[in-house]
């Protein structure tokens, strides 16, 4: 099992035994500044009911995005994670 396996399996769990779904969920990115990346994350989380909160780094280089959604279920989360893991250069926190 990768490291990637095990921080998805440690973090199901987590959320399993610490959250009552439907639950609100506050996903944190950072992304390159670039509007296509931007995109990109907000596009995982359309018509999802989403709040994103966007804030640019001092340097203009990077964008912190902030996104609160209601999730049905932990597996429901570890999904958009994985989604994201697509976006290159992205961070998640």
């Amino acid at each position: 099992m990768d490291k990637r396996e095990q921080f998805y399996k440690k973090l199901k769990k987590k959320l399993k035994k610490d959250t009552v779904f439907p639950a609100k969920y506050l996903f944190k990115f950072i992304v390159p500044a670039s509007e296509e990346k931007i995109k990109m994350v907000e596009d995982i989380f359309d018509f999802t009911g989403a709040v994103i909160t966007k804030t640019s780094s001092k340097t203009g280089k990077y964008v912190s995005l902030s996104v609160l959604v209601v999730m049905k279920k932990a597996d429901d989360i570890i999904v958009k994670y994985m989604e994201a893991e697509k976006v290159e250069g992205i961070i998640s926190l």
